[in-house]
């Protein structure tokens, strides 16, 4: 692993513990039902957006799917309009009315994410193929679970990008399961790395969930995209604490056994960051100065949402399209 400097081991670990503090205080405000949108977790998965997004610039795009909370928070580092927007407040991302699973934030470089799976993909390979146009220097980022690769629209964009050498990273968070199906109920073929080899792309993969790892494999996979020209796939493993979409975890419904969970539990990203801190000289005082603030951060952003007003009735037709009869 190469070394990572204490500076941003450190902007690793806030990005990591801001997305797990954030989730636990939805977790245990979303059962009081003053949510107004169904929750797609990222607990598991921080690792993989902390380092990705840790690589990229802030002009950098970066696209996702519905399970969008870490790549928004790893992104923007924000949270006043994030919490907002879960209680489907005024004040949030997009008044109250796209909740958890349309986020955006074009200022910080996140452009959009999408409740539909794959559809995010296609738009993102539009906007790098738009940026290359331009002659800009920005790279975009797309992200999406391993269920993904099943859809046509994955292999038609993945297809077009490596035709047109667009400047992109295809980030899989590959978990294993498309909501409860497994990997060998769904693919008739073993290894998706073999099979994206073949096209005129970068391919790069980890096992790992060690931010540090992540974030090294991200900047070698830009710095592969700007040396060929060519598109970069990345997939890296992850086990989803939670239930598909909710709160809780979903051991009783039988797919997955707890054992299973527990080994991943050992190697938790957050717990991986925390422990690289201490190794590398930085105090635990220090650290848990660092998660106090954050925790103190995610407090105050409830607390706003929780006392922001409902957008009123007439905001039902602002910003939208329709044709009016």
């Amino acid at each position: 692993m190469a070394q990572v400097s204490k500076k941003v081991a450190a902007e690793l670990y806030q990005k990591a513990y801001l997305i797990r503090s954030a989730e636990r205080k939805i977790c245990d405000n979303y059962p009081k039902d003053v949510m107004q949108s169904p929750m797609h977790m990222s607990m598991g998965e921080e690792g993989i957006v902390a380092g990705v997004c840790q690589a990229l610039k802030k002009k950098d795009q970066v696209f996702g799917t519905y399970r969008s909370h870490g790549l928004y928070l790893a992104k923007t580092g924000e949270t006043d309009d994030f919490f907002a927007e879960m209680y489907g407040k005024v004040s949030g991302i997009a008044n109250g009315k796209a909740g958890s699973m349309f986020l955006s934030r074009p200022a910080a470089g996140l452009i959009s994410v999408s409740a539909v799976v794959t559809t995010a993909i296609p738009v993102a390979v539009g906007a790098a193929y738009a940026n290359k146009l331009k002659r800009n220097g920005k790279i975009t980022a797309v992200f999406f679970g391993d269920g993904a690769l099943e859809e046509g629209a994955f292999w038609e964009s993945l297809n077009f990008a490596c035709l047109k050498q667009v400047p992109i990273l295809f980030v899989c968070e590959d978990n294993g399961f498309a909501i409860q199906t497994p990997l060998r109920a769904r693919r008739g073929y073993a290894s998706i790395i073999d099979i994206v080899s073949r096209f005129k792309s970068n391919v790069f993969q980890g096992e790992t969930t060690n931010p540090e790892v992540i974030y090294g494999t991200a900047l070698k996979a830009i710095a592969a995209v700007k040396k060929t020209r060519k598109p970069a796939f990345l997939r890296f493993k992850y086990y989803r604490y939670l239930e598909h979409v909710g709160v809780r975890d979903d051991f009783a419904v039988g797919y997955r056994p707890r054992n299973e969970f527990k080994k991943w539990e050992k190697i938790d990203p957050v717990k991986v960051m925390r422990k690289n801190l201490l190794r590398k000289g930085m105090t635990e005082k220090t650290v848990v100065g660092m998660e106090k603030a954050i925790e103190k951060k995610v407090e105050r952003s409830v607390a706003r949402a929780e006392k922001a007003p409902f957008p009123p009735r007439s905001d039902l037709y602002k910003d939208i399209f329709y044709e009016k009869k």
